[in-house]
């Protein structure tokens, strides 16, 4: 009897996974640990993995689909088994969308009076030719059909500014799949994904061109940025928050930064303002330990390493990739792994491992130009520091008025676990280890 492969759960908030694209096809000889296929979740794009020997038999949900947990994906068992495939949501949904569609169509054009027939049938005429194609969340006509083509290829193809009728199917029955949109992207072969859309300027907008921003098109809520939604509303509506400001004097900081990455240069060190907060944050829940924390209903858990977080933004949200007992590692540890795991993160291979158990989450908007904002807490953990950019101002020293370096640092706090004294001593020691940087080398 064939074994069915199933949608796993890959992260702890995943609900459904996208089928990227398949790596075997029906008919290869598989092995127990041989990738079968990538699949993208909320989190990140990862890769499922067989666990029987034989052949892959069925292949139930095509690349492009949309899968629930525990809905079969493939069928794996002996050369020349038959195998029935199972009805699935993957399958069906885009065969439903575009009934509903052809449907509410047919019932328009029964309602036209039929002495308008002829009018509106040579109006049509006219106004295709200027008429804009549709939106990636659209089925575009072409030649009569409809045109076949998945929800994540849709959405790529808006994004990449593509003609869906220009593109070739390579999926069941012609379906437009990623793959497909991605080659037809290299080969420049459908550009111009709405036809009566003005051309890109070479040199950028004008400032004084005029007409739409941009394409009105309405695109499918991709896994990621609906849990980021839920859970961010979760968190605000939650969780008492309040809220502590902090100026850093950055000078010492920056000073010491640009030695180490002039005399170290040749080593490969490069050191960010981002790795000095981290390592910085870290010694600081050591020294106020109160703050690593967690609610948990009838408990508050308190953790015994600062795992701490930091926000990556990525093309369709954010993730928090986490380095492990930071409180343990030199700042050259630190900036050396934030590097590997903010790569990871754009490039969406971040395992579980990698992005899931922060006790201590830092966001920074400073290299963007931003002095200070306020950050949203990522339950369960209990704070969440945002850090602004360095800023040249007058500040006061020794009674004199002189241009000073100045961070501002501001602490999103759960009032549940933490209140405002423990708040302030932790920033109090978060400043003091970043004005007396040489402590965070020790």
């Amino acid at each position: 009897m064939a074994d069915i492969i199933e949608m796993p759960k890959l992260s702890d908030t995943m609900t459904t996974g996208t089928l990227v694209k398949w790596l075997k096809n029906e008919g290869d000889k598989v092995e127990s640990g041989m990738m079968l296929a990538e699949v993208e979740t909320d989190k990140a794009t990862m890769e499922l993995e067989s666990f029987f020997d034989g052949t892959l038999l069925k292949i139930f949900a095509p690349a492009g689909s949309s899968v629930d947990i525990g809905a079969p994906l493939c069928a794996i068992g002996e050369p020349g088994e038959e195998v029935s495939a199972p009805e699935t949501k993957a399958a069906e949904e885009p065969k439903k969308e575009e009934k509903k569609e052809e449907t509410s169509e047919s019932a328009k054009q029964q309602e036209a009076p039929p002495a308008a027939e002829s009018k509106s049938a040579a109006k049509t005429e006219t106004k295709s030719e200027a008429k804009p194609a549709p939106a990636a969340t659209e089925s575009a006509p072409a030649s009569g059909d409809r045109i076949k083509i998945s929800p994540l290829a849709r959405k790529l193809a808006a994004e990449k500014k593509l003609d869906p009728s220009r593109i070739k199917g390579s999926g069941p029955g012609g379906r437009i799949v990623r793959a497909d949109v991605l080659a037809a992207e290299a080969a420049g072969t459908a550009n111009g994904s709405t036809k009566g859309a003005a051309a890109k300027a070479p040199s950028g907008p004008s400032l004084f061109a005029k007409g739409p921003i941009q394409e009105e098109r309405s695109v499918p809520v991709s896994n990621m940025r609906g849990v980021i939604a839920k859970r961010l509303l979760e968190s605000t509506t939650t969780i008492p928050y309040f809220y502590l400001s902090i100026d850093v004097d950055a000078g010492p900081v920056m000073a010491l930064r640009a030695q180490l990455n002039e005399g170290l240069a040749g080593d490969g060190v490069k050191l960010s303002v981002n790795d000095f907060v981290l390592k910085a944050s870290a010694e600081a829940l050591r020294r106020v330990p109160t703050v690593n924390s967690s609610w948990a209903g009838s408990e508050i858990k308190y953790h015994g390493a600062a795992h701490v977080s930091f926000a990556v933004a990525i093309e369709d949200g954010l993730i928090t990739p986490v380095i492990r007992d930071a409180q343990d590692k030199s700042i050259f540890d630190v900036s050396k792994e934030a590097k590997t795991l903010g790569k990871a993160a754009r490039d969406k291979k971040l395992q579980p491992a990698q992005y899931t158990g922060g006790t201590f989450c830092v966001s920074n908007l400073g290299m963007m130009g931003i002095t200070n904002f306020l950050a949203i807490i990522n339950p369960p953990n209990s704070a969440i520091l945002a850090v602004g950019t360095t800023v040249e101002k007058p500040v006061v020293k020794n009674g004199q008025i002189v241009i000073g370096q100045v961070m501002t640092l501001s602490l999103s706090v759960d009032h549940r676990v933490i209140d405002g004294a423990v708040g302030a001593s932790f920033l109090g020691a978060l400043r003091d280890l970043l004005e007396k940087p040489a402590l965070l080398l020790v």
